[in-house]
């Protein structure tokens, strides 16, 4: 049962002093999420209480945690003693699983024949999206490739497609990680929607996206965590880590998974409160940096770029709070020669998204560390600092704690149009010339295209 589960945990804390998601083995029957509840709480100026008062529960999962809040999940048996600790919450999801059922993967084949738009409706299984970049390389064939950095621990191709311009491949490289986590299912349909807008702008003559693809390469890579988000699928929809067992002398030998985000070479161990040491953590580092295989080839790909062309952008996609953050993440009060430049540029894609969205969806933006909490080990700070990004952030997409990673359909394609905006401006201000601190809709008019 679910709840002994967590409370068999309670002794291998979070950083935060959260217990630790369970481990689940593949032979496992799917988890079921019926009637669990997940909270929002408001923690500004009072987590240490917060967390106290937590403790007397037998179990509960972290979710997320920023600044002001806590979301937690509470098994069925436990909403009416937490709901009893006089918290300041609200409910995100009255009933999880039902939740979760709302958002299982639709064939909607016939209906993407005649509107290629309709893709992004609802979410998809792994192997369509498999076949979603193949058909994104047919559309584009003269000025594509599929790429890959490697295997998964289970043996799945990490793809990818690679995009550019006239002239043919070679100019400095504008990178996507997505599906870094496994539970965050939004990040693949708002990459697959930023490409399709790249192929089908540059196909249709579109000024400005023909823009893009004349200065900058485009290699992007919708599952970086390929094993995970299958699992997410079939077993467990909030598994977050891979699928790659801890080393047989660990204390913990039978939790799964490492955290791909903190298992970058740059900042490993640079901060306690970044990762973890302990295999059952949900920010589990693994043994030694780069000891996945994921990142082991993502790593490789990058210095392979970075020799050849040189990274511009680095981007790593995630979700949720709605964040555009740079580095470091695991160092709190250390921040990039680039600073100024990054907060000038996140000001404007946040104006941008705010402005091009009917529900006015904001971002926050900062230094990673910050902004949000530690992350050691994490790709924005190694692919800047080891790969030489000139331009390295994580976004954080939709939404801000109504629904967290168990987003609606129905918002899939709100989120990928809005970021499409944002990044429009983004890839505008790469090259510097086009940068000097005015507002986005002036960033357009200098190259004497349209907005749309």
């Amino acid at each position: 049962m679910r709840l002994l589960l967590l409370a068999s945990l309670l002794a291998a804390p979070l950083l935060t002093g959260v217990a630790a998601l369970p481990s689940r083995q593949d032979e496992e029957a799917t988890v079921s999420y019926s009637g669990f509840k997940v909270y929002r709480i408001n923690t500004l100026g009072r987590t240490p209480e917060v967390q106290d008062k937590l403790s007397a529960l037998s179990s509960y999962e972290q979710w997320h945690q920023d600044a002001g809040h806590l979301d937690v999940l509470i098994a069925p048996d436990e909403a009416a003693a937490f709901e009893g600790l006089g918290l300041d919450y609200r409910v995100m999801h009255q009933d999880l699983g039902t939740s979760i059922s709302a958002e299982s993967p639709v064939a909607n084949k016939k209906k993407r024949q005649d509107d290629p738009l309709a893709w992004f409706e609802t979410y998809h299984n792994y192997e369509d999206h498999i076949q979603y970049f193949r058909d994104l390389h047919d559309a584009f064939p003269n000025n594509s490739e599929m790429v890959s950095s490697g295997k998964s621990y289970q043996g799945r191709d990490i793809f990818g497609i690679h995009l550019w311009g006239p002239g043919g491949p070679g100019k400095p490289a504008v990178l996507y990680h997505g599906t870094v986590h496994a539970r965050e299912w939004i990040t693949a349909p708002v990459v697959e929607y930023i490409t399709l807008q790249l192929i089908n702008g540059y196909n249709a003559g579109n000024n400005q996206t023909k823009s893009f693809l004349d200065r900058y390469d485009y290699y992007i890579f919708p599952f970086v965590n390929p094993d995970g988000f299958v699992y997410t699928q079939t077993t467990d929809r909030l598994w977050r880590k891979n699928r790659q067992p801890p080393p047989s002398d660990a204390a913990n030998a039978t939790c799964l998974g490492r955290d791909i985000n903190r298992n970058w070479e740059h900042g490993w161990d640079s901060n306690p409160r970044g990762s973890s040491t302990n295999p059952c953590s949900q920010t589990y580092r693994g043994a030694a940096p780069g000891d996945s295989p994921e990142n082991a080839g993502l790593d490789a790909f990058v210095r392979q770029v970075r020799d050849r062309q040189g990274i511009k952008l680095y981007i790593d996609w995630h979700s949720y709070g709605q964040y555009l953050l740079f580095p470091f993440g695991y160092a709190e009060t250390l921040y990039a020669p680039e600073l100024g430049k990054w907060t000038k540029a996140a000001s404007m894609i946040s104006e941008t998204i705010r402005d091009s969205s009917d529900a006015a969806t904001t971002y926050t933006f900062g230094g990673s560390g910050a902004t949000l909490y530690a992350t050691s080990g994490s790709a924005p700070d190694h692919v800047y600092s080891v790969g030489r990004a000139e331009w390295s952030f994580t976004i954080e997409l939709r939404d801000t704690g109504r629904f967290g990673f168990v987003l609606p359909p129905e918002q899939i394609r709100p989120a990928a149009e809005e970021m499409w905006a944002g990044q429009r401006v983004l890839f505008s201000l790469l090259d510097e010339t086009f940068f000097d601190g005015v507002g986005a809709a002036q960033v357009y008019q200098q190259q004497g295209v349209a907005a749309a």
